[in-house]
């Protein structure tokens, strides 16, 4: 069974990923990217550097989106000072790379993901406030994190090194 040939609707399972899951993460990742338009070489660093799952759990959480046995999304937690951090600030947990499959994108996946990664958080005794970076122009990414509460925090907004992309932050206060 591939990702086209899900039931509509059918129960989907939060967990935590496992080495079994990587290579689905770091497909379902380009694949996002590239169907978005974010980039249009799937040889890009960037886009080799988000295939290093295995590595990037080594210091990182990382949780997984799964219908029907299928993983068909994920998204990596970071703290402060970690190698994977962008942006996260003492008692801020920073999540990145939250994708879901094209293929069945906007099916609630993506926002029960974003919940997840509230609720652990709140599970973090020294966190009070669940921050994110997210593209200037990315409109429904930034529709569904001002639906769940998060402010955009402009004095914190940052562009891509060398490049005139923007980058805006989000965060959450606990």
């Amino acid at each position: 069974m591939t990702t086209s040939t899900l039931t509509p609707n059918p129960t989907l399972t939060i967990r935590t990923a496992t080495e079994s899951d990587y290579a689905e993460i770091g497909r379902i990742t380009v694949d996002a990217y590239i169907d978005a338009g974010h980039f249009d070489d799937r040889e890009h660093p960037y886009l080799q550097f988000v295939q290093e799952v295995a590595k990037r759990h080594e210091t990182t959480e990382i949780l997984v989106a799964e219908r029907e046995g299928i993983v068909i999304g994920a998204v990596t937690m970071v703290r402060a000072g970690t190698e994977y951090a962008d942006i996260a600030r003492e008692n801020e947990l920073e999540f990145r790379m939250l994708v879901i499959d094209p293929v069945v994108q906007r099916s609630g996946a993506g926002r029960a993901l974003l919940r997840a990664v509230i609720d652990r958080a709140r599970e973090i005794e020294d966190v009070d406030t669940v921050s994110l970076t997210t593209g200037g122009h990315w409109m429904a990414a930034r529709a569904l994190y001002e639906v769940e509460g998060f402010d955009h925090v402009t004095e914190r907004d940052w562009f891509v090194p060398d490049t005139d992309i923007v980058l805006v932050v989000y965060t959450l206060t606990l």
